[in-house]
């Protein structure tokens, strides 16, 4: 039941995301969770929601995964992984915040996956 809870909350964050990237991105909240300009938004609002459409991509294998039950189990952690290794290389790239913001619940959620 945990581990469902925590797939199902990394799966809701990047709909979310996906929201914000493909649909929001030059709304002012959006760009003070992100911390751009109107003219810096303006500018990349095309390659944020290509970003927008791959984390859509990632809460669909997840849900997929969960979908699947016990046999989706692979499908789970393959996303799950995937969603870590982004969440680093955003960390170690753009902000450490994505580390602890989209990496450490989806390894939260491998570990409950695996253990629990």
């Amino acid at each position: 039941m945990l581990a469902t809870l925590l797939v199902l909350l990394v799966a809701v964050e990047h709909f979310y995301i996906l929201v914000l990237e493909m649909f929001r991105w030059e709304h002012p909240r959006t760009r003070a969770i992100f911390g751009m300009d109107k003219d810096l938004a303006a500018k990349t609002k095309i390659m944020a929601a290509n970003q927008g459409l791959y984390n859509g991509f990632l809460a669909a294998g997840l849900l997929w995964g969960l979908w699947l039950g016990a046999e989706g189990q692979d499908v789970t952690l393959f996303f799950l992984t995937c969603v870590v290794v982004a969440g680093i290389y955003g960390g170690l790239t753009v902000t450490k915040r994505i580390i602890f913001v989209q990496a450490l619940p989806a390894f939260l959620a491998i570990l409950a996956v695996v253990y629990l």
